[in-house]
């Protein structure tokens, strides 16, 4: 050991440590499983989606069945009753009598949920009012002629 020169690779300097840095792998790893733990629990207290279940026709409006209570936004345009759902389902359609004249209905998909659409040859009114009923959330809306 006559100095610190390379010869033949024997020197008095210690090659570097070309072990791999296996804390880094660690927390690496423990960071990925928490986050699948994470979601995965998330997953589970995630509540359950609002369904549309059923619209029953009744004298003078509608029945609308769902299996939680959702988000109502209801308007009166150009006599015309729409009511938007923050649901999920399928789409349906109808006919009712409201004051011995008919009444179609409508329900389709829209980008913030279901929209439904009661529509007459005069123009409507409409009022609508929803509670639970056997772990159900039903809305009832009444028609009337303007």
């Amino acid at each position: 050991m006559h100095g610190s020169e390379e010869k033949d690779r024997q020197h008095s300097t210690p090659e570097a440590y070309t072990r791999p840095k296996l804390m880094l792998r660690v927390f690496g790893s423990l960071a990925i499983v928490g986050m699948m733990v994470g979601l995965m629990i998330g997953r589970l207290t995630q509540p359950e989606p609002v369904q549309l279940l059923e619209v029953q026709s009744m004298p003078d409006g509608l029945v609308v069945w769902f299996n939680h209570e959702p988000k109502v936004h209801g308007e009166h345009v150009e006599g015309v009753v729409a009511l938007l759902f923050d649901a999920a389902g399928q789409a349906r359609q109808g006919q009712l009598q409201v004051n011995q004249r008919a009444v179609n209905w409508r329900v389709r998909l829209a980008d913030q949920g279901l929209l439904l659409n009661l529509v007459a040859a005069r123009p409507l009114r409409g009022q609508w009012s929803g509670e639970e009923v056997d772990g159900r959330w039903r809305l009832e809306v009444r028609l009337r002629e303007q």
